[in-house]
């Protein structure tokens, strides 16, 4: 490894962000995913499947499975596996449960 007072990039020191998770404060540093910060402190669920209510988190990590919602900022939906977190994110979980549609 190059030390850092060599390294022609100069790269910065980690920056310290702050999410409001559901009321509580989670300590993250930029370039985190949400998902990064949930896991980093310890959660590892933050979502209720629709139909069964079981638990659900982060499963395939790369915004194609969908089981790592959540609310960011108001909006709904946000796949937290691929949402780089930013200081002052508000996030809410999503433990709703759907109705099951009817079968034909």
């Amino acid at each position: 490894m190059v030390p850092r007072s060599q390294d022609v990039v100069q790269p910065a020191g980690p920056q310290p962000l702050t999410l409001e998770v559901d009321g509580e404060e989670l300590q993250g540093v930029a370039g985190q995913t949400i998902a990064g910060v949930l896991l980093a402190a310890g959660r590892s669920s933050w979502r209720s499947a629709g139909r069964t209510g079981r638990p659900r988190g982060v499963f395939c990590g790369i915004g194609v499975c969908f089981d790592c919602l959540v609310t960011v900022n108001g909006l709904r939906d946000v796949r937290a596996c691929q949402r780089r977190a930013v200081d002052g994110d508000v996030v809410g979980l999503q433990h709703e449960r759907r109705e099951e549609l009817p079968r034909d």
